[in-house]
């Protein structure tokens, strides 16, 4: 198909699609300077990788929502775009679990003579999901026995032992902030935002005893 005849006639649908073009192109000259000024440039001039990921992801929803505006004014280009999308989108990592769910019709007669209808296959899709961090609380209780004859006798067992004297997080919560830190750049203080939402203030300030011996060893 010649890319005249894809054009919509309509001049308004024309004049949106060269705004947002113009737009993006306006955007990818930016980012092209910034690129050569981070390649070229003083140490002092030089960009940070985040900021240039944040430039670029500006541009990509600029084309999306170029993309959108034609779509919507071209049936057809979206048909062909969405079919586009689905040969591109390979499949999800096969280590991930499954949960199913059957999308099942509720009456299972013909609707014309009332028989009983008979399964000749299945259309089967996947979507990506996620279930956030939770939070948990690990309570240990520790029974007390004592003998009725010897009064003076009590038995108990021994506290597990902790990675921080006396502190409130667990092993897994300190690596998690570990690797939130130094893996993932989550400043500490962004961090305690993410745990105070939960209201918890106590807990968190016992990981710097920990993360301070990580820097040193880092």
């Amino acid at each position: 198909m010649d890319l005249a005849d894809a054009l919509p006639d309509d001049p308004s649908t024309l004049k949106a699609m060269l705004l947002a073009e113009r737009a993006r192109a306006e955007r990818l000259e930016q980012i092209i300077k910034e690129l050569r000024r981070h390649r070229f440039g003083r140490r002092a001039e030089t960009l940070p990788e985040d900021q240039l990921l944040l430039g670029l992801e500006d541009v990509e929803q600029v084309m999306a929502s170029g993309e959108a505006g034609e779509e919507a004014a071209a049936p057809a280009e979206r048909a062909h775009r969405a079919a586009r999308r689905r040969m591109n989108r390979g499949s999800l990592p096969p280590h991930l679990p499954r949960i199913e769910m059957v999308v099942d019709i509720e009456d299972h007669s013909c609707p014309c003579c009332r028989s009983l209808l008979h399964r000749i296959g299945e259309d089967c899709s996947e979507r990506l999901d996620i279930i956030p961090a939770q939070l948990r609380v690990l309570v240990v209780r520790r029974p007390k026995y004592a003998c009725r004859s010897c009064e003076e006798v009590v038995v108990q067992a021994p506290a597990p032992a902790r990675l921080i004297e006396g502190g409130l997080p667990t092993e897994v919560t300190v690596a998690y902030v570990l690797v939130s830190k130094y893996a993932d750049h989550l400043p500490l203080y962004r961090q305690a935002q993410i745990y105070a939402r939960q209201g918890i203030t106590c807990a968190f300030p016992r990981c710097f005893k920990v993360l301070s011996i990580a820097r040193l060893l880092h």
